[in-house]
């Protein structure tokens, strides 16, 4: 079962990772610990969506999708998997994070997307709208850097880029407000992951 809604005090600082999580894996996990440490965050949020516009393959169940992540983190005190957008009934990134925002004024968040998202960013629903309402961290993929710092967004909001170097200070600064982390990345992919037979 998922919490209907998320407790968060104010002044928490908040990652919300968003995705289908079709399936989770220790990619997403890794990512995570790196945004809580780089960005001084006090709890990642992994928001698995009721399904991506983007993709024509529906993806697995709610309830099977949240049962691997919650596998994946292994209790990680700092994680939560939450299927809010469900309870929320939204459907667009803009939307659920519009929602969240009203429904905590006081929580300072900060949107998590992959590099290879950032590529791509400006297929999104209202992506300049998502770029101006939180903060955003961009966390390295493989093979993706180079390509999404010379992406469509990267260049419209080139001024809102946030040196590497103070990342920490994201979570504090109004939207818009963007940064790119480099670190290690995972080879891990849930398309893979599915053309493997892993996640049938």
């Amino acid at each position: 079962m998922f919490q209907s809604r998320p407790i968060a005090a104010a002044g928490l600082r908040v990652g919300l990772l968003g995705g289908s999580f079709n399936p989770a894996h220790e990619g997403h996990l890794h990512i995570s610990r790196i945004a809580l440490r780089r960005l001084r965050l006090d709890r990642i949020w992994w928001l698995l969506s009721p399904g991506n516009p983007l993709k024509q393959d529906a993806p697995a169940s709610l309830d099977r999708r949240a049962d691997a992540a919650r596998t994946v983190i292994d209790g990680h005190p700092r994680i939560l998997v939450t299927g809010i957008e469900r309870n929320l009934g939204t459907v667009y990134t803009i939307d659920t994070l519009q929602a969240l925002k009203a429904l905590y004024p006081a929580v300072r968040f900060v949107w998590l997307m992959g590099s290879d998202n950032l590529s791509q960013f400006h297929r999104w629903h209202r992506w300049a709208a998502i770029m101006q309402t939180l903060p955003v961290a961009v966390m390295a993929r493989p093979g993706e850097q180079v390509r999404a710092g010379l992406s469509k967004t990267a260049r419209r909001f080139h001024a809102a880029r946030l040196p590497e170097a103070d990342a920490a200070a994201l979570p504090f600064l109004d939207a818009p407000c963007w940064t790119m982390l480099t670190h290690a990345t995972s080879p891990l992919s849930s398309t893979a992951l599915r053309k493997s037979g892993v996640w049938p």
